[in-house]
Order: C-alpha cells, then sequence, then structure tokens
C-alpha cells in the first residue's frame, strides 16, 4: 500500500443534481465545527518551533496540545516561573492561527515526592500553580485540561475518582474566575478506564458541572483479535461509548478525544502496523469521527516520533519522524484536511453498522454547493462499482480513502493535495 492512492473515476452531471439531502437550515453553509488537533511536545523543551508550527499549518492543523508542568513552572520551592519555551510556543502558536489545549498536570518533586494532588499540602502547591498559569496566560488558552489519565494508576477505586472530580471542581472554579473565556476539559480517561467505568462515574459525579466536555483516550491499536484495532471497529465503539455515556449523565456529553493514534512499529511490535497502514488508519479515523456529533475534535498523539527505536511504541506514533520528515500519516492527514476543517458530514447509510457487514465505506461531505464523496474498503483492495443516483460507477476501492469531488460532468483528474479548500472546475469532477 503507498499514498499514490487516487484513481480515475467517471461520473456525469446528472450525480451533482441528484445529491443527498441538504442538511437542515442554514447548517450545511455554517463553518464545520469538528477540531482537528495534534498532540506536539514541544512546549517543555528547548526545542526550535517555527518548522514544526510551519508544517502543521501546512496540513491544515487546528489546534495543538501540549503538557503544562508543575515542574516546570516551580523549579524552585514557592517561585513559580513561565518558561522562555513557554513563550515561545504561545508566539508561535498565535501566529499559526491555531488554538491550543493546555494539560495542567502531574506532581512536583518539592510536595511529596510528585505524588498527585490528593493530601491537602499537594493539592494546595498545586492550586498555586494553577492560580499562577492561569493570571500568566490569560487570553492566551483555549481550553485547559485538567491532569492526565489520571485513572492510570487506578481505574477502579471510587475513592480515587472521588479525589479527581474534588481536583476537576476546585480547578475550574480558579480557572472560571480568573480566565473565564478558557474552556475546561475533564477526564483524559483512558481505554481501560472507558471500559470499567471510570468515566461513567465521574459524569456521574457531576463532571459537566465543572467541565466543558469530557475528554478520552480510546486508543485500541492492541485491540487485534477480529480486527478490533481498525477504524471501523473503533468507531463502532464509540458510538456505544457515546450513547452510553449520554445515558448515564442524563444529557448529550461533548466527547473531546485529546489523544488518539495508532503507532508504526510495523512486525517489530505486536500491536504495531506499519507507515502506510497508519496513514490510512488516520483517515479513516477522522473521517469516521466526523460522523459521531458527540466528537468534537480529536488530537493525533503525536506531532513526531519521540525517538529512533523502531520497536518501541512510543517512539513512533509520530506523524513525522524525528528529524521531521513527513511520514505517510502526515501526508494522509494535509489531503483530508480541508473536508475535516470545512466540510459538514451528510447522515448516510453506509457506516461499518456491525462487525461483518459490508466493508465498503462510502461518506458524503459538504459545504454549501461542494461535495465530496469518501471511499475505501476494510478489506482487501479491489475495484467495485457504485451504485449512484447518475448509475452504476466503477471505482478502485484500497484502504486508505479516495476523495472524490462531486462537481460535474467529465473525466475525473487528481488535483493538488494543499490542506486547503479546494476549489474544482465546474465542468468535471477532480479527486484530491
Amino acid at each position: 500500500m503507498t499514498l499514490h492512492f487516487l484513481r480515475r473515476a467517471l461520473y456525469s452531471a446528472a450525480l451533482l443534481c441528484c445529491a443527498l439531502p441538504a442538511l437542515a437550515g442554514d447548517a450545511a453553509d455554517a463553518p464545520a465545527d469538528f477540531i482537528v488537533g495534534v498532540h506536539t511536545r514541544l512546549f517543555n523543551l528547548p526545542r526550535p518551533v517555527q518548522v514544526p508550527f510551519k508544517l502543521m499549518h501546512e496540513a491544515g492543523i487546528r489546534s495543538v496540545r501540549d503538557d503544562a508542568f508543575w515542574s516546570t513552572v516551580e523549579q524552585q520551592p514557592g517561585v513559580l516561573r513561565i518558561s522562555p519555551d513557554w513563550t515561545k510556543y504561545l508566539r508561535a502558536q498565535h501566529d499559526s492561527g491555531m488554538s491550543n489545549v493546555l494539560m495542567l498536570g502531574y506532581g512536583n518533586r518539592f510536595y511529596s515526592s510528585d505524588s498527585k494532588p490528593i493530601y491537602p499540602t499537594v493539592r494546595a502547591g498545586f492550586a498555586r500553580f494553577v492560580d499562577y498559569v492561569a493570571r500568566q496566560l490569560k487570553g492566551q488558552v483555549g481550553f485547559y485540561e485538567v491532569y492526565n489519565e489520571w485513572d492510570l494508576e487506578d481505574s477502579l477505586s471510587p475513592a480515587y475518582g472521588d479525589a479527581y472530580l474534588e481536583l476537576v471542581q476546585d480547578t475550574s472554579r480558579q480557572l472560571r474566575r480568573i480566565d473565564p473565556k478558557a474552556r475546561i476539559l475533564g477526564g483524559a480517561v483512558t481505554s481501560y478506564g472507558i471500559k470499567v467505568g471510570f468515566a461513567d462515574r465521574l459524569l456521574q459525579g457531576g463532571l459537566l458541572k465543572y467541565a466543558d466536555g469530557l475528554s478520552l483516550h480510546p486508543y485500541v491499536h492492541c485491540e487485534k483479535t477480529n480486527g478490533g484495532n481498525t477504524p471501523e471497529s473503533w468507531i463502532r465503539w464509540m458510538r456505544q461509548v457515546s450513547a452510553h455515556l449520554d445515558d448515564v449523565a442524563g444529557q448529550p456529553v461533548p466527547l473531546y478525544l485529546t489523544e488518539m493514534a495508532w503507532h508504526s512499529t510495523g512486525r517489530l511490535h505486536p500491536c504495531g502496523v506499519d507507515e502506510d497502514t497508519q496513514a490510512a488508519f488516520l483517515a479513516r479515523a477522522y473521517l469516521l469521527a466526523k460522523t459521531l456529533p458527540a466528537i468534537r475534535g480529536m488530537w493525533w498523539y503525536d506531532l513526531a516520533n519521540d525517538g529512533y527505536d523502531p520497536a518501541e511504541q512510543e517512539h513512533n506514533f509520530g506523524l513525522l519522524r524525528r528529524d521531521l520528515s513527513p511520514k505517510p500519516a502526515y501526508e494522509a492527514l494535509k489531503r483530508i484536511a480541508p473536508v475535516l476543517n470545512d466540510y459538514h458530514y451528510v447522515p448516510g447509510p453506509n457506516l461499518p453498522a456491525a462487525e461483518g457487514s459490508d466493508d465498503l465505506l462510502q461518506l458524503e461531505f459538504r459545504k454549501g454547493t461542494e461535495r465530496v464523496l469518501a471511499v475505501w474498503t476494510a478489506g482487501p483492495p479491489r475495484t467495485v462499482t457504485l451504485q449512484l443516483p447518475s448509475g452504476p460507477t466503477q471505482v478502485h476501492a484500497s484502504e486508505m480513502p479516495q476523495m472524490i469531488a462531486l462537481v460535474g460532468s467529465g473525466e475525473a483528474r487528481e488535483a493538488d493535495t494543499a490542506a486547503s479548500t479546494p476549489t474544482h472546475s465546474p465542468a468535471s469532477p477532480a479527486t484530491y
């Protein structure tokens, strides 16, 4: 499988006039509200940021997530300071026109040896850290996320979950008072925590009274049995999770997937996939995420590989290699970003409804009068005949989504893949 996945297809002018029903009201013309993000790992280190931000901007990434470490701010007892690296990062982010998510977290060695903020003395120190950061960065933060994967050590203990809820409640009150325009996310719940009810208990405890959304890290890269690691299996699970959480909360729960990815270790790791499959899974997961209204955004973890070991999963999640050269996943995101950022999903029947259902996927997206069809197969590559209103049409379907602009009659052509809203001649359809 390579990234040269676009194929020629034939469409007639009748296809345009036989579109699926438009979205109600003016929704089809409103800006898309799905956030395309990435975790960067640049905030706390003295690394150059101009090239990474340029690459993210060119890929159509709209939001960056990173870690606002307590240990970075308080490096001497009682002395709090904003790192110059934070200032540099925030300036580059602002200049790139991106929003951000800052995770407030982890311990500090001066407070019970990096303990979580549970005990009163540690909680008081954490509160001073939050107060200082919120005042210094007022107006520069889109989302604050309260801690990261609190449940990683213990997803089952009610007392452990209650301690986190207290932290969210106290931190939220501070942030609302100091920087009321910043939104707040709580949870950062691991896949295991989702499955064993940690997220349920947060909602039952009133998380949405204090936070604007629930953040999840729903990784499935190790769920290889019966194809459980595929994007199609993942979105089926996410639909079930979303419906269940809405029921638990008694209201719609906004979901922010602040970490999600597959790593490109290939056969060197039992949970790995190769780089091309990583790229295909990325494209399919992002497109499928837009079909679930509860998902407000997804942040790929992470921007660049964290090391050079080809067998270490933490070294191979990136869109870029360690030297910032693009991996296929980066190019895949760059190709679909215009649709993710600016188009709305048009609900239709061609979604992975259940395991073993037809593995051919067709998703339609639109922006005003512009329409795009995403087509791929979760099975072996093959030529398929799409039953379209204009008549049967043959398309080569592979694991990488083929993005087809439905614009008129004539022969399809491969178009430039710049991460901006594509423009096409009204005389002919195009792929990009």
